[in-house]
């Protein structure tokens, strides 16, 4: 590879990471190429994108970002073989494939996984990011919260407003 064509994978890497809010460091290495072709493939049906990239070029597109991002907390991690996997759904979309995918095979092992500036490192962490929940499901849960109180409201004053139109009914009948 060229300087030239270096610089220009850096600089798509740096567009590309400055739009991610999450993104998983993987090492598959000794997958047989059967195997990673399966695993590709289910990311391409999930609509998460896999990337096999030298460390070199990820640590250089992660070092020009704002401090606040704390990509720095990920450079330790990047050693040996190393493919990176993203979603623009939901978080913790490719920690359940590759949850699921180990339950036939030992890897594709975590290495890290940088959520919203939250870094989590090491392959002990997969089954906590499996748990996390999507803004949606946060949004719907709080939606769900918030409309309890308004139904229950809701629901006495109607079964109130029969009891007393029954109340009337009975004695308006009685006069």
């Amino acid at each position: 590879m060229t300087r030239q064509e270096k610089t220009e994978v850096i600089e798509a890497l740096k567009e590309e990471f400055s739009h991610l809010d999450f993104f998983y460091l993987t090492d598959a290495s000794t997958l047989s190429v059967d195997k990673v072709n399966q695993f590709r493939r289910l990311c391409f049906n999930r609509n998460i994108k896999m990337r096999v990239i030298k460390n070199t070029l990820i640590r250089k597109a992660l070092e020009d970002a704002p401090a606040e991002r704390n990509f720095a907390a990920l450079f330790g991690e990047l050693k040996g073989p190393t493919a990176i996997l993203y979603a623009h759904g939901a978080a913790n979309e490719p920690a359940r494939l590759l949850k699921e995918f180990r339950t036939e095979n030992e890897r594709p092992i975590l290495k890290a996984a940088y959520i919203d500036t939250a870094v989590f490192i090491g392959d002990d962490q997969l089954e906590a990011l499996t748990k996390l929940k999507s803004k949606e499901e946060l949004l719907g849960e709080i939606l769900g919260l918030l409309q309890s109180p308004a139904r229950n409201v809701i629901s006495a004053l109607q079964s109130g407003g029969q009891t007393l139109s029954g109340l009337v009914k009975a004695l308006q009948e009685r006069a």
